[in-house]
């Protein structure tokens, strides 16, 4: 089997992406859906409802009152919140040590949660609103990690002396040796799990979104800035690390300025205090 074919065929070894997930996201989209609806649908999935009410009475959210159940849990947190209980509660499952790269499970867990947060409040600047198909990109944008990491534990010499001696980025050493980086194998893990087109370029270009040929959406311009950030911040980071390039102009691409990424990057710090203790919880829960 070559290589191509063994990455291939351990990505089909992943879980299945939860159901549940998909329909709350259909439903969150829909304005016409009811508060009924998504009840029906969440407490459907055991592991998902008691992930969403641990985090619901954490630091996080600072709820007033104790919450013991999905239908309060959506009065109190508010559809957005919903978006992200429901995305961490359901995604955590998959996200296992990457010795490649060097990452423990919990860095991994980290980074995402630290990239899917800080897309919201860049989208919060960029579209004056949240977007629930934005978080669930970022929150995914490394997931091709998983899969990968076995390979790059293999080839990692050989990927580390491309990135010192050529100065090349660690996406590039990773297509080079492997023949596949981690964000294109995002994608494909995403259309295997029948992820709409938008998510799938998302994760699949978020370092390079300015290869996404006649496309304008703006999405993986705001997972790309998300995840720059997060490694600037040292969020989960690995040993790739910062060994991947920020591209010129991305900021400008979305209308930011130096100052609004500041104050972005700022508003994360905050966030992530008390985030820390929501993947705190949600990791250590077993699914």
């Amino acid at each position: 089997m070559n290589l191509d074919s063994a990455i291939r065929n351990s990505m089909t070894r992943l879980p299945a992406f939860p159901a549940t997930i998909h329909k709350v996201m259909g439903l969150i989209n829909n304005p016409d859906s009811s508060l009924t609806e998504l009840v029906d649908v969440i407490r459907l999935d055991q592991s998902i409802t008691a992930n969403i009410l641990r985090m619901c009475n954490s630091a996080y959210f600072g709820l007033r009152h104790k919450v013991d159940n999905v239908h309060d849990a959506i009065m109190y947190l508010g559809r957005q919140n919903i978006v992200r209980a429901v995305m961490a509660a359901g995604t955590s499952r998959f996200f296992k040590s990457t010795p490649g790269y060097e990452a423990e499970a919990r860095e991994l867990w980290e980074h995402a949660v630290g990239t899917a947060l800080l897309a919201q409040i860049l989208a919060r600047k960029v579209f004056r609103r949240e977007d629930s198909s934005l978080f669930t990109a970022a929150i995914l944008h490394d997931i091709g990690k998983i899969v990968l990491g076995e390979f790059v534990k293999d080839k990692y010499a050989e990927i580390k002396k491309l990135v010192v001696e050529q100065s090349r980025s660690f996406l590039e050493a990773e297509e080079k040796v492997l023949g596949m980086n981690h964000a294109t194998l995002g994608g494909v893990i995403a259309a295997h799990w029948k992820f709409p087109e938008d998510i799938r370029d998302a994760i699949a270009f978020h370092h390079r979104p300015d290869r996404l040929q006649g496309k304008t959406d703006p999405m993986p311009w705001v997972v790309h800035l998300a995840d720059q950030g997060c490694l600037m911040l040292g969020i989960g980071r690995g040993a790739d690390g910062l060994a991947y390039d920020g591209l010129d102009g991305a900021m400008g691409k979305l209308g930011l300025t130096q100052p609004d990424f500041e104050e972005a990057l700022a508003g994360l710090v905050k966030e992530m205090d008390n985030a820390r203790e929501m993947i705190g919880i949600v990791h250590a829960s077993p699914n």
